[in-house]
């Protein structure tokens, strides 16, 4: 284990940011608290990285996440996405019923700014973007809201990593992997 989180710290770069990003923003469960965070600690420490590019990646790797799951909300609809999170697949992707049924209960209840606010809130992250698909919600304010929620969200990630930088500054990557793995 020590070898993969040296392998990561040591590989991580924008692309990488992007990629998890847009996983993470998807239905794949992914946190992005793996990402950010050691993607600002490496921008702080070792100069690889600029923490405002990390910031800027992370929040376009969001965007493309939460674009995969509008689109498939808005083109194959509600009864398909149902289909999807009771089947095993959905399930494995930590999704279900009652998920599905929460995002969307929250969109109605909030409206268009739930996209924006529901990029802050922990489990609805991810399924936002799927009744903001099924509600048919215009593309542009879905990215607007999508990307102001998704920034905040990436700016407080950051701000950590940034943290842990400070509060331990002279940490290398080595040393990094085996706290994690203890």
């Amino acid at each position: 284990m020590q070898e993969i989180i040296t392998w990561v710290l040591e590989n991580l770069n924008y692309w990488v940011v992007l990629i998890f990003m847009a996983i993470e923003s998807s239905f794949i469960p992914f946190p992005s608290e793996v990402v950010v965070p050691p993607a600002a600690w490496l921008a702080m420490s070792e100069g690889k990285m600029n923490i405002f590019m990390v910031v800027v990646f992370a929040t376009l790797g969001a965007n493309i996440g939460a674009l995969i799951n509008y689109s498939l909300a808005k083109w194959l609809g509600r009864p398909v996405v149902y289909k999807f999170a009771d089947s095993r697949i959905g399930h494995l992707c930590l999704l279900n019923r009652e998920s599905v049924e929460h995002a969307e209960e929250y969109f109605r209840k909030h409206g268009i700014i739930s996209t924006f606010i529901g990029r802050l809130v922990p489990g609805v992250r991810q399924l936002i973007s799927v009744p903001a698909g099924l509600a048919n919600m215009k593309l542009a304010p879905f990215l607007i809201y999508t990307t102001l929620g998704a920034g905040i969200w990436n700016i407080v990630l950051a701000f950590i990593g940034y943290a842990i930088y400070k509060t331990f500054p002279d940490i290398k990557t080595k040393d990094v992997a085996e706290l994690a793995t203890t």
